[in-house]
């Protein structure tokens, strides 16, 4: 044996001592590394450099991030300690009413409507501390509440709701409310259908514009009053062709006329008219005995229809269906909050699996550097081939390449939850602020053990779009009675009161032809509108109008459209029942399938972690490579992400199947009355 052997087994033994020794000393001294806090494993910085390198042979692993126990101290709970030092500045609700004013001019005068907020509410700013937004799931879902635009924009649709009300009490067509849900914020889309309609449906009538019989019916007057006032001065100048109708070569009257009248209908089809008329007409010529002549007219008249346009039904179908648009509204609302609130936890979960796959991430990196470091230092001594530094530094730059993707989408997430939780980004500091996440498991959810009939009864309750199927088919059925009154013919009868006044002074030129020009009637305008009415000249007239439309082909074609329209509404409202039961059916499926999941990548993790505790024992004994090590910890770090996207995917299908059951505002304690004025007032702690 040479020298230079005996050499190399002396440094062989040495080292195995060191590494009898160092490994004694782990076992009895504290291990550090482990015991800390659920706080250090689990926050990561923006942009954390590698880990330090370690001259230890055989490193320890990056111990994977832990979940928080009930009896831990969370960082969500010291957040919400921290929040409630500082209390949270109140904003104004955003709550618009239809004006109403005594004013007699103000129905003739434009109305306001404030323009549109874009501050973010204060509640976003308490949760900024040291450049980080800290953020739990209950921040989150309060911040949509108050910001979120998808929710804000369908507030304005419970005004409008309001004036389509109030306009069709004028007795005018109501225009009807888009109660469909406003999707503009991206991210957080379910897999699964929320049971709508069918789509894919070309419209195939005048230029591609279909319309409906939905509405129809005989013509509806106006239920608003009508005042007409008009008032004239005339002079007129005839020249005649002989003076045997005039007396005069050429005629001239001057005549100042006002008219006024005032109509209005009720909603059994009656209507009323009263007309007044008045005049004073100056003449040149010398047969007429009075100049000036003074007129004065009075009609009153009143018409009912008996057939169409009689009745209740007919004349206020367009105010039920305004009423009935109230109560869509509302409910359509309320899709609107549960799919806006659906979206943000997915988006919040989808950041969550982002952030903690980011911190696998940087740990596998600082694991890679660490192994590298002590590869080259075993190089040196001539322990390792280079083959195997090689191979260190292309896993290095793997776990680089790794670690960068992650942070991208890491960012990605960090600035959808943004978009969704604010009125605007425009700030540079908040769109680039960091996202740190609080709540990184869900609470449980007892849906997960519900029967399905329980889950199909429970969503048949509570879903909006449950009880807007129900409305639209009450206004279907309405719309048929009301389309039957068009058939009939139109027949009414009226009556009417006509009561004349004439007066006026002599005619001064009369008195010289040889004529009588001596008169009874009133002087005055007094007298002669006295006489309009103390039936000194009344006529009265009783009748009937009938108008008979023959084949009646229009009125038919719309009955008969009507009751098919009907018939395919009918078929449509089946279909979505069985869309919610297919829907809360698959939903209940994804979610048993997700903790089937979670399970079998939970022990898949356990298994990981065992090995490469093992990989590192055996390397301490010289029996494995630090590359193999290495690579024990890679297949780690693979079954800790399968985790977390598990883990995530769990929890959107726990919020798939609370929208599919149309509870999420109870199982997320959220007001409808908060969500419609965008201020808590009943935030659960």
């Amino acid at each position: 044996m040479n020298l230079g052997s005996q050499m190399h087994q002396r440094l062989a033994a040495a080292a195995l001592c060191c590494l009898v020794t160092s490994s004694m000393l782990a076992q009895t001294a504290p291990a550090q590394g482990q015991q800390s806090s659920p706080q250090q494993q689990t926050t990561t910085s923006d942009a954390p450099s590698p880990a330090p390198q370690q001259t230890t042979p055989a490193p320890d692993a990056p111990a994977p991030a832990v979940t928080p126990t009930p009896q831990q101290t969370t960082i969500a709970q010291q957040a919400q300690q921290a929040q409630q030092v500082i209390p949270a500045a109140q904003q104004a609700p955003s709550h618009i009413e239809l004006p109403h004013s005594r004013n007699p001019f103000a129905p003739y005068r434009p109305s306001t409507v404030p323009s549109i907020d874009l501050t973010n509410s204060p509640r976003l700013q308490n949760l900024e501390r040291d450049g980080k937004l800290y953020l739990s799931l209950r921040d989150a879902i309060s911040l949509a509440l108050e910001n979120n635009l998808d929710i804000a924009y369908f507030r304005y649709n419970l005004p409008i709701a309001q004036a389509d009300l109030l306009r069709t009490k004028s007795g005018a067509l109501a225009n009807g409310v888009n109660t469909a849900v406003s999707q503009g914020t991206q991210g957080g889309f379910s897999s699964s259908g929320g049971g709508g309609g069918g789509g894919g449906v070309i419209a195939a009538g005048n230029g591609g514009l279909v319309t409906s019989t939905l509405g129809g019916g005989a013509p509806i007057p106006s239920f608003d009053p009508h005042l007409f006032v008009q008032a004239l001065v005339d002079h007129q100048t005839l020249v005649q062709a002989n003076k045997a109708q005039t007396g005069v070569p050429v005629l001239e009257q001057n005549t100042i006329e006002v008219e006024s009248s005032y109509s209005q209908a009720f909603s059994l089809g009656t209507n009323f008219t009263l007309t007044s008329f008045g005049s004073r007409t100056t003449t040149n010529s010398i047969f007429n005995i009075l100049s000036p002549q003074l007129t004065t007219n009075f009609n009153f008249t009143i018409n009912q229809p008996l057939l169409q346009g009689f009745g209740l039904g007919t004349n206020q179908r367009f105010i039920h269906i305004a009423k009935q648009g109230i109560q869509l509204t509302d409910l359509g609302f309320k899709l609107q909050v549960i799919t806006t609130i659906s979206q943000v936890q997915n988006i919040y979960w989808d950041l969550v699996s982002a952030y903690q796959d980011a911190q696998i991430k940087e740990r596998s990196l600082a694991y890679a550097n660490e192994t590298l470091s002590d590869d080259q230092k075993q190089l040196q001594l001539q322990n390792v081939p280079a083959m195997q530094v090689t191979k260190d530094e292309a896993a290095v730059a793997s776990a680089e390449g790794d670690l960068t993707a992650a942070r991208v989408a890491l960012r990605t997430n960090e600035l959808l939850i943004k978009n969704a939780l604010t009125k605007t980004i425009a700030d540079p500091a908040l769109a680039e602020m960091p996202v740190i996440p609080l709540d990184l498991l869900g609470s449980s959810d007892p849906k997960e053990t519900e029967p399905i009939d329980q889950l199909i009864a429970e969503a048949e309750k509570n879903r909006p779009d449950v009880a807007q199927d129900q409305i639209a088919m009450q206004i279907a059925q309405t719309n048929l009675k009301a389309i039957k009154n068009e058939l009939l013919p139109s027949l009414s009868v009226y009556g009417q009161y006509i009561g004349v006044g004439i007066g006026g002074q002599p005619n001064p030129v009369c008195d010289s032809q040889q004529i009588d020009c001596s008169t009874n009637l009133p002087k005055d305008f007094a007298g002669a509108f006295k006489d309009t009415f103390n039936y000194s000249s009344p006529e009265y007239q009783v009748g009937f109008q009938l108008i008979v439309t023959l084949r009646n082909r229009q009125a038919k074609a719309d009955q008969f459209r009507a009751v098919l329209e009907y018939r395919q509404r009918e078929l449509s409202y089946e279909q979505q029942k069985k869309n919610i039961l297919f829907d809360v059916r698959n939903s209940q499926y994804a979610l048993q399938q997700a903790q089937a999941r979670v399970t079998a990548a939970q022990k898949a993790r356990d298994l990981a972690q065992k090995t490469f505790d093992i990989s590192k024992q055996e390397q301490k004994l010289g029996a494995m490579s630090a590359y193999d090590t290495l690579a024990s910890e890679q297949a780690l770090a693979v079954a800790e992400s399968a985790v977390a996207v598990a883990q995530t995917a769990f929890e959107k299908a726990k919020v798939d199947i609370d929208r599919a059951t149309g509870s999420t505002l109870d199982r997320m304690q959220i007001s409808i009355d908060d969500a419609k004025n965008g201020v808590l007032t009943h935030e659960q702690p």
